[in-house]
């Protein structure tokens, strides 16, 4: 059985104590853990002092493209119709700061959120939020047009990203580093009131092939086993300055050759970038 003082031990021994984070986490990968997700959660804040985690509501409040508007290399899912867009807008929801967290980002969010004294961003697709003593300043990088705001906040604190049990593909400072250089910055759709949708821009694409970049990240990787879970510290800064340096060199790099797979579109928006 894993314990909260365990986790916070394990914590400790990547030299954590107040070190702020992005946590990407998955409960499930500890085994059985005393107190839960909730413990977990204790553990972070006990050892990092910052805690900042993905927080969006995009199975509430996402609508598609409104048929007829298309972006050059936006690879998005448009209404057939607007019958079908008006539809989907009526079941949608507006952003509200207490709407639960998307359930695929995983339990330990959602028990932050619930459990805890926190911070959120209200961006109605890609929110964030944070505990702790850098909380507001963190999410005061939030924008509507630059959702991954709070990493580059993070970045200029010497933070660091965890990986808790998940590998690069949950990674999201990886999308910032490939949005800095124009690619994977998607024009997104939200309901934001009754009646009323919007565009977002800056939406990350996909992140499958995002576990090439281990082995370039092992020299600055520090790793401990706590239960059965592989917790992961890597700075956010040796993050985007490798993944720069791949974009950079490799206009593909971390993107995958399938044609039905925004990995196109966000190659041609790095292509398109290059040629400004």
């Amino acid at each position: 059985m894993v314990t909260e003082a365990s986790i916070a031990a394990g914590l400790r021994s990547l030299g954590l104590d107040g070190a702020p984070a992005i946590v990407h986490s998955s409960l499930r990968s500890f085994g059985w853990v005393d107190g839960g997700a909730e413990a977990v959660c204790r553990a972070l804040v006990e050892v990092c002092g910052t805690v900042l985690l993905p927080a969006g509501t995009w199975d509430r409040t996402a609508v598609p493209s409104p048929p007829g508007l298309v972006r050059p290399h936006n690879a998005v899912l448009s209404a057939a119709s607007w019958q079908e867009f008006d539809s989907a807008l009526s079941a949608a929801v507006p952003l509200t700061t207490d709407l639960p967290v998307d359930g695929w980002l995983g339990r330990i969010p959602e028990a932050m959120r619930l459990a805890f004294e926190h911070v959120r961003g209200t961006h109605p697709l890609f929110s964030f939020l944070a505990v702790g003593t850098y909380a507001s300043q963190l999410i005061a990088a939030e924008r509507p047009d630059w959702p991954l705001g709070p990493l580059e906040a993070l970045a200029a604190l010497d933070g660091d990203v965890l990986l808790l049990g998940v590998t690069h593909t949950s990674n999201t400072t990886i999308h910032l580093a490939e949005q800095r250089l124009g690619r994977s910055r998607f024009y997104r759709y939200a309901k934001v009131a009754a009646g009323v949708w919007a565009e977002f821009p800056n939406i990350p694409g996909e992140s499958h092939r995002f576990d090439e970049i281990e082995p370039l990240l092992v020299p600055v990787t520090r790793e401990v086993q706590v239960g059965s879970c592989r917790i992961r510290r890597i700075p956010v800064r040796e993050v985007l300055a490798c993944v720069e340096r791949l974009v950079a060199a490799d206009p593909a790099a971390l993107l995958c050759e399938d044609g039905s797979c925004r990995c196109g579109a966000a190659l041609q928006q790095r292509l398109a970038h290059l040629q400004r």
